[in-house]
């Protein structure tokens, strides 16, 4: 896959999931806080239901169409969220607008890395979407907080903007990845294939690890600025800069780390590494004291998410049997699943107590590894049984 192609896909997902984060350092002060949890939950609820949709038309009718529809549909809903900052139902419209047009992005650009590479170089591939995701999913927050200096409106109208140029780019320069012979059999076998046959086997395990490592970042998104205006004063712009610091980490890891580093059959090692520093990171912020401290522990958890995101998404692909497009539309849905639950879960639990958020993602993390070991135990039995 050539660089230019990865560069536009990349771009394209690292889009969609800033607008994600967006409004996170923005609606607490404008909004009371049950709501940012719920307009959280309903973007990802509306993806989650439309991506395996999405993934298995683009099977038929191919990745670039579908992209742009997505595309175009995003851009539209993140207008709507701006224009309509003061009207609480159409932000909730707009909302789930953006849920159901991000779910076309996700899903196809997944399919389309997984189409145009082989299975020695899909984790690297798969390492600069997971640094595309993972610098979205944190810088979202990060420019809202920033931008929020200027007018709250300002960040809901970069987002769109980024959306149109990326259009275009989708529109002049992407080629297609699936040739019509290849659509024409895919085609063919939909009645046959259902969207859930990727969740068969072991690679259940994969999805649900994917799931939490979702769920525990969209509930530490979630529930962050609230915990830390319980220790030290914070704003919104302090916010959006440790959230950028830890988006540059996060990036740097996948796009240094892995892409370069990570090879096909280490995957394992690296998922073990990304638990351990994830469920530190949550541990180590209950003993946050300042700003300096906040950053350097969110930074230890988003580098453990970094590594483990673009491996799982590796050996989904390395390992099923579904099409490509079913599969990494599985994939997306769990991935929005986890964000519709994570923050529900964190905002919860925040008015409980402010620390619980944290102790639970903490312990969640470290029983990953039983997902994890599932895994391999399953897939070794099913290669010894093949062989």
């Amino acid at each position: 896959m050539n660089r230019r192609r990865l560069g536009i896909i990349s771009f394209l997902v690292m889009t969609v999931f800033i607008g994600f984060g967006v409004i996170i350092p923005i609606l607490p002060e404008v909004l009371p806080p049950r709501h940012l949890g719920w307009l959280l939950a309903l973007y990802s609820l509306a993806s989650f239901v439309m991506s395996p949709l999405w993934g298995a038309l683009s099977d038929r009718i191919g990745r670039k169409p579908v992209i742009m529809i997505g595309t175009l549909g995003f851009s539209v809903s993140f207008l709507m969220f701006g224009m309509f900052l003061d009207t609480l139902w159409l932000l909730y419209v707009a909302r789930i607008l953006g849920g159901l047009f991000s779910g076309a992005v996700t899903a196809c650009a997944m399919a389309y890395v997984a189409d145009s590479t082989d299975e020695e170089h899909r984790t690297r591939a798969m390492g600069m979407i997971g640094m595309a995701i993972g610098f979205g999913f944190i810088i979202g927050p990060a420019v809202g907080g920033l931008l929020s200096v200027i007018s709250y409106q300002i960040p809901f109208f970069v987002a769109s903007s980024l959306a149109l140029v990326t259009l275009f780019f989708t529109f002049t320069a992407l080629e297609e990845s699936l040739d019509p012979e290849e659509r024409r059999l895919r085609s063919a076998s939909r009645g046959r294939t259902s969207r859930w046959k990727a969740f068969r086997g072991p690679l259940k395990y994969l999805y649900l690890l994917g799931f939490f490592v979702s769920f525990t970042l969209a509930g530490l998104e979630g529930t962050l600025l609230y915990f830390l205006k319980t220790i030290f004063p914070v704003t919104t712009r302090d916010f959006g800069l440790l959230l950028l610091i830890n988006g540059l980490a996060g990036a740097f890891v996948q796009g240094g780390v892995v892409r370069r580093h990570v090879k096909k059959g280490t995957e394992n090692a690296v998922i073990h590494i990304g638990l351990v520093l994830s469920a530190a990171g949550f541990f180590l912020l209950l003993a946050t004291t300042n700003f300096f401290t906040a950053t350097l522990y969110v930074c230890v958890f988003g580098i453990g998410n970094a590594l483990i995101r673009p491996c799982v998404l590796s050996l989904i692909t390395q390992k099923s049997t579904a099409g490509h497009g079913v599969a990494t539309g599985l994939s997306s849905s769990m991935d929005s699943l986890g964000r519709i639950a994570g923050p529900l879960f964190g905002t919860y639990l925040f008015t409980a107590g402010p620390a619980l958020p944290f102790v639970a993602n903490g312990i969640l993390c470290i029983a990953a590894f039983g997902l994890l070991y599932a895994f391999l135990i399953q897939d070794r039995k099913r290669a010894a049984g093949a062989g």
